[in-house]
């Protein structure tokens, strides 16, 4: 776990739909970004997110979707990405135009992200598609590798351990 400087909250981002935004419109929220591809063999997940979605949003919860073609695997334009995720999955969060994750011209956010080590310790490139970071109110970033699924264990208590209690 890692934490990000405010100003991460202050880098433009597009959303699919071609709104400009930044993670601003998010404050106090805790928010699980991921990198996903609607033609990746994890792309299932998207279930899974979208049930965390159901499950956490009432509580101050939201995923963030961020398209990425850097692995060959994502639909050529944003209209067709939006179009697979609502009628094949149901997807109801935020989605933003497709970016790339690595390199010299990643995104400006995936730049920042990309310092969090995951649970062994290791920082650095995103290895594939459905990664995961957990950016929590206060700042505090917490990495899922790819495989990890979004309702894996560790990855609820992180989510769980970021939100306020529910109410009883």
């Amino acid at each position: 776990m890692t934490t990000v400087t405010d100003t991460v909250r202050d880098i433009p981002l597009t959303t699919i739909d071609g709104e400009n935004t930044s993670l601003r419109a998010f404050d106090d929220k805790a928010l699980l970004i991921v990198n996903v591809a609607s033609r990746c063999g994890l792309a299932p997940q998207y279930e899974k997110l979208e049930a965390l979605q159901e499950q956490y949003g009432p509580r101050g919860f939201t995923v963030l979707g961020f398209p990425s073609n850097q692995f060959l695997q994502e639909l050529g334009s944003e209209d067709a990405i939006k179009e697979y995720c609502s009628t094949t999955w149901g997807v109801t969060f935020p989605m933003f135009e497709r970016i790339k994750v690595n390199g010299k011209s990643a995104h400006p956010l995936y730049q920042e992200l990309k310092k969090t080590p995951d649970a062994s310790g290791k920082a650095g490139r995103v290895t594939w598609n459905f990664e995961k970071f957990l950016l929590t109110p206060d700042g505090e970033v917490v990495r899922f590798r790819p495989r990890v699924e979004p309702d894996a264990p560790e990855v609820i208590d992180a989510i769980e351990a970021a939100l306020p209690a529910a109410a009883a």
